[in-house]
């Protein structure tokens, strides 16, 4: 635990509570491929979440926010970080931060900022929380991950980018439901996904978003967090990784020593899409819903441009009550609509009328 790439604060610092929000929307993959393929070619994914008309970053965010609340039991006073990691904020020019601070009652005593780092923001704010907390300037900091994920009409984006995300409490580690043990993050300038300014949908590299992007990134941060904390595969439950398909998480994990077993129960891709700045840790609150005390978890983010980071996780005994304080991951999984691409069209302002 010397190695000084490690991100490792002054004082333990753990996960204090956790929520989830996934959109109630479904929309089947087959009703893209109906509408831009005849309904012919492979379907990467079963089916996506789709936000409502009357939902943005900022509202599912809150949603998520006061479950890791419920969760933690603590007062919204003492939470003097709150930070939203998104690529789909609702405002170009206004934060999203502040009106889940106020939502939530932690202002007006609190620091916030909206953070973007593509798929990997939502982990960047539990980095930054874990370094807050873990210095003494707080005893709890919010970090959420949220997105309506976007895709142009037809693209293959538009199968796999779905919505929603969690939001995490980290404090003292002697007061959490699991411990980070230690962190870790890897980035290079790899541009392999990008929207410029005014550019309504993202453009990505093709297969280049695979290599040299996901799996060069996500498979050096978690060896080198492996090797720097001494541990291998065979020391963790579960492991959890950025999922933007369900074929992208499975091959990571072969590369680092996981087996489908250790991945299953944080690779919700197939029935609810990419989340973007949520995908990793929408698949951890997954994780400790089902998560026993001692089990230790790896989880590793990715995103866009490029990075990624890596958390060795220890669940504790406070697990077992905390976790009943509030609607689980599969809860939100279960609670279905279907829609067809019309409705889909009209929720997501796919259709210009000007």
């Amino acid at each position: 635990m010397s190695d000084p790439t490690l991100l490792k604060p002054s004082r333990p610092v753990g996960i204090a509570g956790y929520g989830a929000y996934v959109p109630r929307y479904r929309l089947p993959a087959s009703e893209v491929a109906r509408v831009w393929t005849d309904g012919e070619g492979g379907l990467p994914i079963k089916e996506k979440a789709v936000a409502g008309i009357d939902e943005d970053v900022a509202t599912m965010s809150v949603e998520a926010a006061r479950n890791a609340m419920a969760r933690a039991g603590v007062s919204p006073s003492r939470i003097r970080a709150v930070w939203v990691g998104s690529e789909s904020h609702p405002y170009a020019v206004k934060p999203t931060s502040t009106i889940v601070a106020e939502a939530i009652g932690a202002v007006p005593n609190v620091q916030a900022a909206d953070w973007q780092f593509a798929c990997k923001a939502g982990t960047e704010a539990m980095v930054a929380a874990i370094g807050f907390v873990g210095s003494g300037m707080a005893s709890y900091a919010m970090a959420i991950g949220m997105d309506i994920a976007q895709g142009r009409p037809g693209d293959a984006l538009e199968y796999t980018a779905g919505a929603g995300g969690a939001a995490y409490i980290l404090g003292p580690a002697e007061d959490s439901l699991a411990t980070i043990n230690a962190t870790y993050s890897y980035v290079t300038d790899t541009p392999d996904f990008w929207r410029r300014a005014y550019q309504k949908y993202p453009e990505h590299g093709q297969r280049f978003t695979g290599e040299p992007a996901y799996f060069a990134h996500i498979s050096e941060a978690g060896k080198a967090l492996m090797d720097a904390t001494g541990t291998s595969a065979a020391d963790y439950r579960y492991a959890v990784f950025h999922q933007p398909n369900t074929k992208f998480p499975q091959r990571v994990a072969g590369m680092l020593g996981f087996n489908q077993e250790q991945i299953a129960a944080g690779l919700l891709v197939p029935v609810i899409g990419n989340t973007y700045a949520g995908a990793a840790i929408i698949g951890l609150t997954a994780v400790l819903d089902i998560a026993e005390p001692g089990d230790r978890i790896l989880m590793v983010s990715f995103g866009s441009g490029a990075g990624s980071d890596a958390f060795d996780i220890q669940v504790t005994e406070a697990i077992r009550e905390r976790r009943e304080r509030a609607p689980k991951t599969s809860d939100y999984i279960a609670r279905r609509t279907e829609i067809d691409y019309a409705t889909y069209s009209r929720m997501r302002g796919k259709l210009v009328m000007k």
